[in-house]
């Protein structure tokens, strides 16, 4: 995929921000030592630090949610990752600053896997890979950059919104009909679901808040219209008595 902005034409994301340079370094580092480790028959790095629902349930294994986000199933795997990361993460890091953009990486990633737990927390099966977090950021960029176009495979034209539009619903079908063998398709709806919330949550919060505030208003005044019509007719009716002679 490549994409092209409103202003400029550009080519994969532009120049590595601190942060986007730093997690494809670390994910490459734990990538070949798993693959060493793989090649010499060890495989308790994948036991270890894979997301398995059962292990977290049974033995509160919770740096896994965590350290799942950096094990990968194959070149392929890793490569569609970490392409996905530079091409999108640059923007927004650089437009959100290190620390929000790092912030939302985990925290999509992070409730990407507690989605996948939730989903079924007596499973053995390993989850690993960063997608959770890669699909929180096509979320999150979709968001920002409606407009921009993108194209998939270098030659199909799409807007961002478009393409976040079709690769949710195909995540959200996939969740529930099983969809291709191996892929965790909840956790590529999660992602998206925690960067939805995150991202616009405080607009739900602010508009719960002004609904709970109105209501208060409401009640109030019905209750003052209540005390202050009764007033009223106790006034009326002494009127209607004349005078008390003391």
């Amino acid at each position: 995929m490549g994409y092209v902005s409103n202003a400029a034409r550009m080519f994969f994301g532009g120049p590595a921000t601190k942060s986007v340079r730093a997690l494809i370094w670390a994910n490459v580092a734990v990538f070949v030592l798993q693959m060493v480790g793989e090649a010499a028959g060890i495989r308790s790095l994948v036991a270890t630090f894979a997301l398995i629902p059962w292990r977290v349930t049974h033995e509160l294994a919770l740096w896994q949610f965590a350290s799942y986000m950096f094990l990968h199933g194959g070149v392929f795997h890793i490569l569609f990752n970490m392409i996905t990361l530079y091409m999108f993460g640059n923007d927004l890091e650089r437009t959100w600053g290190t620390p929000r953009f790092l912030k939302y990486y985990f925290a999509t990633g992070i409730g990407a896997g507690l989605c996948s737990w939730l989903a079924g927390p007596s499973s053995m099966a390993a989850i690993i890979g960063a997608s959770g977090a890669i699909y929180g950021i096509l979320l999150a960029y979709g968001l920002m950059y409606p407009d921009r176009i993108v194209y998939l495979n270098f030659l199909l034209p799409i807007k961002v919104k478009w393409m976040v539009l079709i690769m949710g619903a195909v995540a959200f079908l996939s969740s529930l009909t099983g969809g291709t063998p191996g892929v965790a398709h909840v956790a590529h709806l999660g992602g998206m679901v925690v960067g939805y919330i995150m991202l616009r949550g405080r607009r739900w919060t602010e508009r719960l808040r002004a609904f709970s505030s109105n209501r208060r208003r409401a009640a109030l005044k019905r209750q003052f219209e209540v005390y202050y019509g009764d007033v009223r007719r106790k006034i009326e009716e002494d009127k209607k008595k004349g005078p008390t002679i003391h």
